[in-house]
């Protein structure tokens, strides 16, 4: 029988109920650490105490010893002056204050055109860089660079979570004379020009193109009796849009597509570059991007063929010297786009694609996961009332610790 006094009272229930405020500093730093970002700044309402932690830098290097944070991807529409992000773990969108310093004059219209780890770089409209952490909203601009000629390509790239360090490459010139310059943010300095060579035409037969001849325009009818130009014209924000990668020799590679569509290898390391074999004839109309996925480069390209269209992912395949397929839209989604004339832009994060997929007809948001080839489609981004276009996308780390 159960007695007022509760010894007859089950054992769970006699256990003193544990509460995080019993915690000490350090611990406590540690747990919120390891909360989704999103949820921490929600319990950052819940008392002073807890909001006090966010500009802790013990609890910064707590969560600096997080190995990764699942991706947001900062969408990019007509209105550049706002900070729309979608989060991948929650599954919903997310309206962010926009940083402070893009607010100004001179950086109104800015937009992004790289991003790694929890930072995002922005282009204001006189060629300024402008580098953000879109959750805290700390920004920071950078020394003007040395003008370039033919801008091509505009990489970011980090050391480590711990590091705080960080570096944008830019990589200009004609296309049969390549060069580029680093900045570096431990220095606040652009470093020296460094020039690409060639790499060697008797190296790899696979590699044999003219760069020069590949970039020309060529104009041909489409079987749907429209006039198309193989001179792909990129949406703003994509225009630099490259990707950079680490080899396990240790080369860093940024890759960019060249105006005509294909891909260029530069070898920041080896200070060469190449470009790669086409993917699709020339007389073919199609779209093209390029992500970095798990430390590799991907092409995701939709194209049409056979009154039909396809969008499809490609890894080269340095063995087999050629393109190879891992992964396909389902038929039943990609026939939708067939004449729409649709642009893909494209942002990876680990085994997760996001393809914004646009034209004057439609927008939609196909959300790609490689590992277990499926094929979601994000939830329209409503705001007050009426659903937002989007252009493009950038993933990024939600990381409270992120330094500009």
């Amino acid at each position: 029988m159960e007695g007022e006094d509760g010894w007859g009272a089950p054992a769970a229930s006699r256990k003193r109920k544990f509460a995080l405020d019993d915690l000490n500093q350090d611990l406590l730093e540690r747990v919120l650490s390891r909360l989704p970002t999103s949820v921490f700044f929600r319990l950052t309402s819940v008392c002073k105490r807890w909001k006090s932690v966010a500009d802790s830098a013990t609890f910064q290097l707590a969560c600096s010893q997080i190995p990764s944070r699942d991706p947001w991807f900062f969408m990019v529409d007509s209105h550049l002056n706002q900070c729309v992000v979608f989060d991948s773990a929650e599954r919903n969108w997310k309206t962010l204050n926009h940083p402070p310093l893009l607010r100004l004059n001179r950086n109104i219209n800015s937009i992004p055109v790289a991003a790694h780890g929890g930072l995002i770089c922005f282009r204001n409209p006189s060629g300024q860089y402008i580098v953000c952490n879109p959750v805290t909203g700390t920004s920071r601009e950078l020394p003007p660079p040395p003008q370039n000629q033919s801008l091509h390509a505009i990489a970011m790239n980090s050391s480590s979570t711990s590091d705080h360090s960080y570096k944008l490459v830019l990589v200009y010139g004609e296309l049969s004379s390549l060069a580029f310059r680093i900045y570096n943010s431990n220095l606040n300095i652009w470093e020296e020009e460094i020039k690409l060579n060639r790499k060697a035409e008797n190296s790899d037969d696979c590699f044999q193109t003219d760069l020069d001849e590949d970039d020309e325009t060529v104009y041909f009818l489409s079987m749907t009796g429209n006039v198309v130009a193989t001179n792909m014209q990129r949406s703003p924000s994509k225009q630099y849009s490259s990707v950079i990668t680490r080899k396990d020799t240790g080369d860093e590679i940024v890759y960019f597509l060249s105006s005509s569509g294909t891909v260029v290898s530069c070898n920041l390391t080896g200070k060469l570059f190449f470009e790669y074999p086409k993917l699709l004839p020339v007389l073919s109309e199609y779209s093209i991007d390029i992500v970095e996925s798990n430390g590799e480069l991907l092409v995701v390209v939709l194209s049409e063929f056979l009154e039909t269209a396809g969008l499809r992912v490609w890894h080269f395949d340095e063995h087999m010297g050629g393109w190879r397929q891992i992964a396909a839209m389902p038929p039943a989604i990609s026939h939708e786009f067939y004449g729409k004339k649709v642009d893909i832009n494209c942002a990876a994060a680990g085994n997760q694609i996001l393809i914004c997929i646009n034209s004057g007809e439609i927008c939609r948001y196909i959300l790609c996961d490689l590992e277990g080839n499926e094929w979601n489609e994000l939830p329209q981004c409503i705001k007050e009332g009426e659903a937002k276009d989007f252009m493009s996308a950038f993933s990024f780390e939600p990381r409270i610790e992120a330094s500009v």
